[in-house]
């Protein structure tokens, strides 16, 4: 049985995700209703994402809508009794974000955008350099590709859990689909995907300038450690 989240903590994470999905829209990553956020809730075996094919600005937290972690309906298992809860359909993204979580039990966010630069990446199926020292900080190396799958089953969060373990980029450009990117929680997936699409836009306009030149990997490592280690606030 699957436990339940204290309504508080279920409140919270709503919120939180209705507020990271205006900022998908406010950092350009989106267009209409693509793109989604997910968040595991913490102490359970549940998830929440966005609702399938809602528009953004007729999001609210309520929407969001209550999965387990094979992606299917949760509807009371937070204590609610509410039966089929919001009355939402969840993300067809879902069951690829429910496989991350299954597999990436440090991962407590999952996001999917289709950002214009790095999916032009994804596009062309070729990884983002590590040419800029922002790049070498966010994903302490390239920005790696993921497999060709087709949307509604697992076989999308396959290949992000594929290309990602091991390594220490938080974003894959899926090919010829988009980017996913994952976090601690939901606000750092979202700021890793933000990152990707920054990485993206700059290191195409430098290639039009010219050939970018790669960071080498002892200097990649000691500004991932920096970053890692002794950026922000402690």
């Amino acid at each position: 049985m699957t436990a339940a989240a204290p309504a508080g903590v279920l409140t919270a994470l709503r919120e939180e995700l209705c507020e990271l999905h205006s900022r998908l829209v406010s950092s350009g990553l989106v267009a209409w209703t693509s793109g989604n956020v997910s968040a595991r809730v913490p102490g359970t075996e549940l998830m929440l994402i966005k609702p399938s094919g809602v528009e953004y600005q007729d999001l609210t937290p309520e929407s969001m809508v209550l999965c387990d972690l094979d992606g299917r309906l949760a509807a009371g298992a937070d204590g609610s009794g509410s039966g089929r809860g919001n009355g939402l359909s969840p993300s067809s993204d879902t069951a690829a974000h429910a496989y991350v979580y299954r597999h990436m039990p440090e991962v407590g966010g999952v996001v999917h955008t289709h950002s214009a630069y790095a999916t032009a990446w994804a596009a062309r199926g070729e990884p983002v350099p590590c040419v800029l020292t922002a790049i070498a900080d966010e994903f302490g190396g390239e920005i790696p590709v993921g497999p060709f799958a087709l949307i509604g089953g697992d076989d999308i969060g396959r290949g992000i859990v594929e290309t990602l373990t091991g390594h220490r980029s938080k974003a894959v450009l899926m090919r010829s689909h988009g980017v996913f990117a994952i976090g601690r929680g939901p606000r750092d997936a979202v700021k890793s995907a933000v990152m990707c699409e920054d990485a993206a836009r700059t290191v195409h306009l430098a290639r039009a300038l010219g050939t970018p030149q790669e960071i080498s990997q002892e200097h990649v490592d000691r500004l991932y450690w920096r970053y890692t280690h002794e950026y922000g606030q402690r």
